[in-house]
């Protein structure tokens, strides 16, 4: 039996079996994941994840509990197992107390959405990685195969999204000790663009072998690579868009929200649920769509929660309960790949940023330490790895006033976490020129 046909049988069955004043929402999530890890370049260890599980939500009386049980693909013991945690729910509920913002979605939508694109044989994947990191100390870790996930509720409403994806994370290290991290990931292996992933780390690899810079505090000219982009967008998510945060006065863009501070009309940032790898739909049964946060500068849509929306009154757009986006796209800007060095001119090329964290979170004001193929470099070339040190800088400085230019390449990102499963939020980022970027020690 299919992913998609178990799933449906099951919630047909469950549907069956309420009691009068019952509702249910049921989400489904499953893998089929290789897993391959890499050391000195060679493969040691590698193996196949094939799960799936359901999380049950019980509702009456305004009185709401969950649980998550594991399948085991034999239809009759699957829904023993569901039978047993809807009896465990209902003894459950009577003990707990009405939930004044729980908020049910009972229109019966249905989204369905399909991304099975082929992915390469192992085999081909591993290939081509030991022959591009010929001679390298690599360090990685591959994960590739199909996500699915469901949702299906008492009021009718179904949806279904699969997709398959690659992510290959990465770092080199030099002899003296000193490394870079980089990241390939996407739904469709292209051996080229690959290979040119690898020789960038490769040459910045090389110059990792100068002594290391030291700088003094001070503001210097910077160019953010993606993946540092990423970390400082990341945080800025922890409650940047949040409905709830910004209800609450606890949000770092407060002040753009009300109108105290600007951001550049460089950035334009989307909740991008088109095509991405994300589902159509929330874990609390709403539909999600594309939705601008950011445009040219300006505050746009806010994430609601269907907990914000009872709280708040507001429409929820299907925003996950935490509130933080799920797929991020930043527009591309103008900078050519092969212009940042000259652009930059002197100044900073960050690789990598780390340990950030708010140093005054309703000033929109981060602090963090640089990492990862970091280098000085003069007159359009790099020269030396740098020390790493740490920043001290405020969201309306880096992306607002200091905020130069942006790549037209940008780096899609997926995220490496795997606890309990393989996760699927994902970035799609460029680069970003700064004039200004301060650091403190």
């Amino acid at each position: 039996m299919s992913n998609l046909n178990q799933f449906k049988a099951l919630s047909e069955w469950l549907r069956g079996a309420l009691n009068p004043g019952e509702d249910f929402s049921l989400g489904y999530s499953a893998e089929s994941s290789t897993f391959i890890r890499f050391n000195q370049a060679k493969v040691r260890q590698a193996g196949e994840v094939q799960q799936a599980s359901l999380c049950l939500q019980l509702i009456h009386a305004g009185r709401h509990a969950e649980l998550q049980l594991s399948l085991s693909g034999t239809p009759k013991v699957d829904r023993q197992r569901l039978a047993d945690a809807l009896q465990q729910l209902r003894q459950t509920l009577p003990l707990l107390p009405p939930d004044p913002y729980l908020q049910l979605n009972r229109e019966a939508w249905h989204s369905h959405v399909v991304q099975l694109q082929p992915l390469p044989d192992s085999a081909a994947v591993l290939e081509q990685i030991g022959q591009a990191a010929q001679g390298l100390d690599l360090v990685g870790f591959y994960a590739a195969g199909p996500l699915s996930r469901g949702f299906a509720s008492s009021g009718g409403a179904f949806g279904w999204h699969q997709a398959s994806s690659f992510n290959f994370d990465w770092s080199l290290f030099h002899a003296n000790g000193q490394a870079l991290k980089a990241q390939y990931a996407g739904q469709t292996w292209q051996a080229d663009a690959f290979a040119r992933r690898l020789q960038q780390a490769r040459e910045q690899l090389s110059c990792l072998g100068q002594p290391a810079r030291s700088l003094a505090p001070g503001s210097y000219r910077a160019y953010l690579a993606p993946a540092a982009l990423q970390e400082i967008l990341e945080l800025m998510s922890w409650g940047g868009f949040s409905a709830r945060a910004l209800a609450d006065k606890d949000s770092p863009l407060q002040r753009l929200h009300a109108g105290a501070a600007r951001l550049s009309p460089l950035l334009t940032l989307h909740e991008q649920v088109a095509d991405s790898l994300t589902p159509a739909f929330s874990s609390e049964g709403y539909p999600r769509r594309d939705l601008s946060l950011i445009q040219a500068g300006q505050p746009g849509a806010q994430l609601v929660s269907a907990r914000s929306a009872a709280e708040y009154g507001l429409p929820a757009n299907g925003a996950s309960p935490w509130e933080s986006p799920q797929a991020l796209a930043m527009a591309a800007g103008s900078l050519e790949q092969d212009e940042i060095l000259a652009r930059l001119g002197t100044g900073l090329y960050i690789g990598n940023l780390w340990y950030l964290n708010y140093s005054d979170r309703p000033a929109g004001r981060l602090t963090g330490m640089t990492r990862f193929a970091s280098f000085w470099v003069e007159d359009g070339k790099l020269q030396a790895p740098l020390a790493s040190m740490r920043f001290d800088d405020s969201l309306y400085e880096l992306l607002g006033s200091q905020l130069e230019a942006l790549t037209r390449e940008r780096e899609l990102s997926l995220s490496t976490r795997t606890y309990y499963q393989r996760h699927n939020g994902s970035t799609l980022l460029p680069g970003a020129l700064l004039r200004r970027l301060t650091l403190t020690l």
